[in-house]
C-alpha cells in the first residue's frame, strides 16, 4: 500500500507534530508514504471567499502534485472538501482538468476514514487511559461523513474513558473568514462548545479538524481550563506507543 500525504497549511505552519504522528500511525500499519513537494495550499481560503479566478492556478498545482499518486491522505477535513466540492466545479469548462479534479477527489481521504475504509483497520492496538470526548466538526460530519471512521477507531482503543459531547453538531464558530467577519458570534459559539466540554469532565478533547482544534483550545486556554486537545492521529499515535 502507497499513498502521498498532503499536510495542508495549518498542519504545516501550526500543528507539524500532527502530521509526525500520522506518518508513524500509517507507517505502522504498513503504509508506504511520499510527500510530493510540489503541494501547496489547497485554495479553501479563496474558494470560500468567493475568489475563484484565484484559487483556480492554486488548484492547478495540486491537480500536478497528487497525479501520480495512489492514494491521498490528509488530516483536515475543511481542506478535502473544498478539494471533493468546488475542484470539478473549478474546472467544469476545462474536460482534462475536471477529469484530474474528479480522479483526486476519488483517492484524497479523511486520515480516519483511511485508516478504517482502506485499510480496514479498525483496531491499531491503542491503549489510552483518559476520559476523553470528540468535537464533531461541520466538514466531517456534513460534507464527508467521516464520523463514523473516528468513532469507530476510538471505540477500539483500550482502557480509554469515552463521553458523548452534548450538542456535539453544534459548530464551534471557527468557520475561516466566519470568525474574523462576525467575531463576536463566533465568541459565543465557541464559549458554549467550550462550557460542553467541561460538562463531560474529559481530559482531552479529539477532533479531526484541525482549524476547529485550534479554536477550541485557543478558548480553552484563555479559561485557564487543563483540558488537552489533541488531533485523533495524536491520540492513536500516543496510545500505540504506550
Amino acid at each position: 500500500m502507497k499513498a502521498s500525504i498532503f499536510i495542508t497549511c495549518i498542519c504545516d505552519s501550526l500543528f507539524p507534530q500532527v502530521g509526525e504522528a500520522m506518518v508513524r500511525v500509517l507507517e505502522k500499519l504498513g503504509v508506504t508514504l511520499d510527500f510530493p513537494p510540489e503541494q501547496t495550499c489547497c485554495g479553501q481560503p479563496a474558494l470560500s471567499s468567493g475568489y475563484w479566478e484565484d484559487a483556480r492556478p492554486v488548484a492547478e498545482t495540486m491537480l500536478t502534485a497528487f497525479k501520480h499518486s495512489q492514494y491521498v491522505v490528509a488530516p483536515a477535513g475543511s481542506c478535502i472538501t473544498a478539494v471533493k466540492e468546488y475542484y470539478p466545479l473549478l474546472f467544469e469548462k476545462d474536460t482534462e482538468k475536471y477529469r484530474q479534479a474528479k480522479e483526486l477527489s476519488a483517492k484524497l481521504f479523511e486520515f480516519s476514514e483511511f485508516v478504517v475504509k482502506v485499510l480496514k483497520q479498525e483496531d491499531v492496538g491503542a491503549r489510552f487511559p483518559h476520559r476523553v470526548t470528540y468535537h464533531s466538526s461541520c466538514h466531517a460530519r456534513r460534507f464527508l461523513n467521516t464520523d463514523q471512521y473516528v468513532r469507530t477507531l476510538l471505540a477500539n482503543v483500550k482502557e480509554i474513558d469515552y463521553v458523548p459531547l452534548p450538542h456535539e453538531e453544534a459548530c464551534c464558530g471557527f468557520g475561516g473568514t466566519f470568525s474574523v467577519k462576525l467575531p463576536e458570534i463566533s465568541e459565543a459559539m465557541v464559549d458554549e462548545k467550550a462550557r460542553n466540554i467541561l460538562e463531560t469532565k474529559a481530559d482531552v478533547l479529539v477532533g479531526v479538524d484541525l482549524s476547529c482544534l485550534m479554536n477550541i483550545d485557543g478558548r480553552l486556554k484563555k479559561q485557564k481550563t487543563n483540558v488537552r486537545v489533541m488531533h485523533v492521529a495524536e491520540l492513536l499515535d500516543e496510545g500505540m506507543r504506550m
